[in-house]
């Protein structure tokens, strides 16, 4: 899991009945609400973190084509306007979405660091439903936990 440098989060779990030291690593992972999603470092102080609200997350490594898709359709700039290429051109050193991209991927720059960019995408539910039920782990045929590459096609699901 210590190879790629960024890792996609997914809150899937809603917000009633989350205990205090959960709720407030949620808050810090910037995942307050269910079926928002954030880009993290794979560091040994995020992955604690990600253990930590385990029951109510589920994470990987995404493809750039993912986080491309992310930005490109999800990322919201300065109240509630698209993210464009131009935007990317005026407020960092890069010169589209797509090098954002990379620069992402590879842990360069973080979502925090753009100029009015949130750094939380708000999804859609997934089409077709989560597969299995979100109190089982992803390796037992549930939906939270660690997925691997599988967050791609998830979230892809809820663009």
């Amino acid at each position: 899991m210590m190879d790629m440098p960024c890792l996609l989060v997914v809150r899937i779990r809603g917000q009633v009945d989350v205990p205090y030291d959960v709720e407030h690593t949620l808050k810090l992972l910037r995942l307050r609400k269910r079926y928002h999603a954030t880009l993290v470092k794979n560091d040994p102080q995020v992955l604690g973190m990600l253990k930590k609200a385990e029951p109510y997350i589920t994470w990987g490594e995404p493809a750039l084509e993912t986080i491309v898709a992310l930005l490109s359709k999800r990322a919201k700039v300065r109240g509630n306007e698209k993210l464009t290429d131009e935007y990317v051109r005026k407020h960092t050193k890069y010169q589209s979405i797509e090098e954002l991209a990379k620069a992402l991927y590879d842990c360069e720059v973080d979502l925090k660091d753009v100029p009015g960019l949130k750094p939380v995408f708000r999804l859609h539910p997934p089409r077709k439903g989560l597969k299995g039920t979100i109190k089982k782990h992803f390796v037992v045929g549930g939906a939270y936990g660690y997925r691997g590459v599988h967050i791609n096609d998830l979230v892809m699901r809820m663009l």
